[in-house]
């Protein structure tokens, strides 16, 4: 497992190094994850070493919120200033995203005239 979690953090790395590398403009570890699925899409083996930490990592996913929990307890204040802006931005962000993925899914699984 721990191999496993080790290839996970080199994918990671070289996604960041890539980035800072060749000043590309998006973040690393998303570089990192696209490397990590050539890499899965051309070597079946890597999957089966890096199984068991991604699942270990996805089991203890919720740990990974409690940073989140606690900066929203410690700057509450500010949400509950602008608690409406937020509230609208979220409902309208998602009933907008509904849409386009409503409307893209009507598109792709049209069926051919």
């Amino acid at each position: 497992m721990l191999d496993g979690l080790l290839i996970l953090l080199a994918f990671q790395f070289a996604g960041e190094l890539l980035v800072q590398t060749l000043n590309l403009p998006l973040p690393g570890p998303v570089l990192g994850m696209v490397l990590l699925l050539a890499a899965l899409t051309t070597r079946a083996a890597i999957l089966q070493r890096i199984a068991p930490a991604a699942n270990l990592l996805i089991g203890n996913l919720t740990l990974l919120f409690f940073p989140i929990g606690i900066g929203i307890v410690l700057e509450w204040d500010r949400y509950a200033e602008h608690g409406l802006a937020l509230l609208v931005s979220i409902v309208l962000g998602t009933v907008l995203a509904l849409v386009l993925v409503t409307g893209l899914l009507k598109l792709l699984l049209r069926s051919p005239s």
